[in-house]
C-alpha cells in the first residue's frame, strides 16, 4: 500500500540564491526523507553569478521557478505560493538538511488543530551538533520589539522535545496550512529580509490562529550562508525590519512607547556600542535602516499580499 495515499500533500518551497551547490545539498536529505506525498519548488531570486539550472538537472523531481530580480526572503517564498497544491506549505531555507522523519510531526500536529496556523521544528545549528538554535519563541515585547528565541546555544539532551505554543514564527523552517496563507495573506515583501516571519505571525494570530513549536521534529540550519553570519548587510536589514516591524504591528500608546525606546534607547546604546568597537561600516549600516524608516512614511500599510492560484 502506498504511504503518500493517506497523507495530505505538501508543498515544499525554498529560495536559492547564488547557493546552487547548498540547495542540492538540501534536497539531497529531502530525497531520504519518510514522508512521500510532496511537491518541492526552488525559488531561484535571480542570482546574478550562479547557474541555478544544475539543481534541476540534478533533481528532476522538483520544480525550479526564476524571478526576473530579487525578491529578497518573502518575495522569494511568495513567487511559489500561487503554483503550491498542498494542503500545507513548508517554506524552509536551503541551508538547511533535514532528518528522515522530521516532516510527519509537523503535519500530524496541524492536522490534529485546524485552529493552529503555524509550526516550527526544532533547530539545531548544522555545524555546532547538538547545539540548539531555535526551541520556540518567547512572547513578542510590542514595547521593545523583541522575543527571544528557547535554548538558543544550549546542549540539546532531549530537554527540547516539547509540543507547546510558541510566541511567533521562526523563518528557517515552518509549516503553514494553505487555508490560513488564503485566508490571511502572503507574506510582506516589504520587508526583503527579516521580521517577515514575526510579521506574518502577527498577522495570522490576529486572524485567531496560534503558533506552534514541534520539538519532535528536527532541522539543521547551517544559518546565514547567504547574507553572511556578522555583516553590515545584515544589520542593515534587521534593523531596517525591526523598525518597520513596530510600525505595522503597533498602535496608540503601545506604539509610542516602541518608537520612543528604539530611537531613544536602542539606537543611542547600539550607535555607541559599534563606535567604541570601531564597527563603522555597521554603525552606517544601522542609521541607514533608521534613515529609510523615517524617510519612507507612505504605503506601509498593515495588509498583506492576496494569495491568487496560478498553473504552471
Amino acid at each position: 500500500m502506498d504511504k503518500s495515499n493517506n497523507q495530505p500533500l505538501v508543498s515544499v518551497v525554498t529560495v536559492n540564491y547564488n547557493q546552487s551547490r547548498v540547495t542540492c545539498e538540501f534536497l539531497s536529505s529531502m530525497r531520504n526523507i519518510t514522508y512521500k506525498n510532496i511537491e518541492i519548488f526552488v525559488v531561484d531570486n535571480d542570482s546574478p553569478t550562479d547557474n541555478p539550472d544544475i539543481i534541476k538537472e540534478e533533481y528532476p523531481e522538483i520544480t525550479l521557478l526564476k524571478t526576473e530580480e530579487n525578491l529578497g526572503f518573502a518575495g522569494g517564498n511568495n513567487f511559489a505560493f500561487p503554483y503550491c497544491r498542498g494542503k500545507y506549505v513548508l517554506l524552509i531555507n536551503n541551508d538547511t538538511e533535514v532528518e528522515p522523519d522530521f516532516l510527519e510531526p509537523l503535519v500530524e500536529l496541524a492536522e490534529s488543530d485546524p485552529t493552529i496556523g503555524v509550526i516550527n521544528p526544532r533547530i539545531q545549528y548544522f555545524h555546532s551538533p547538538g547545539i540548539i538554535q531555535h526551541g520556540g519563541y518567547t512572547p513578542f515585547n510590542f514595547i521593545t520589539i523583541r522575543n527571544f528565541s528557547i535554548g538558543y546555544g544550549q546542549k540539546d539532551n532531549g530537554q527540547f522535545m516539547n509540543v507547546s505554543e510558541s510566541g511567533s514564527a521562526f523563518g528557517a523552517a515552518m509549516l503553514v496550512p494553505m487555508k490560513v496563507i488564503k485566508e490571511v495573506g502572503m507574506m510582506a515583501d516589504i520587508f526583503f529580509l527579516y521580521y517577515e516571519e514575526h510579521d506574518w505571525a502577527a498577522h495570522i494570530k490576529k486572524a485567531g490562529y496560534k503558533t506552534y513549536y514541534n520539538g519532535n521534529s528536527l532541522v539543521y540550519h547551517k544559518e546565514s550562508i547567504s547574507t553572511g553570519k556578522d555583516s553590515p548587510f545584515k544589520t542593515y536589514y534587521i534593523m531596517r525590519g525591526r523598525i518597520l516591524f513596530a510600525r505595522r504591528n503597533t498602535s496608540g500608546l503601545q506604539k509610542l512607547f516602541a518608537m520612543l525606546y528604539i530611537y531613544l534607547v536602542t539606537t543611542p546604546r547600539n550607535t555607541l556600542e559599534y563606535l567604541f568597537k570601531f564597527k563603522l561600516k555597521h554603525l552606517w549600516a544601522y542609521w541607514r535602516a533608521v534613515w529609510w524608516n523615517l524617510t519612507h512614511r507612505s504605503g506601509i500599510v498593515f495588509s498583506l499580499p492576496k494569495l491568487i492560484q496560478k498553473e504552471l
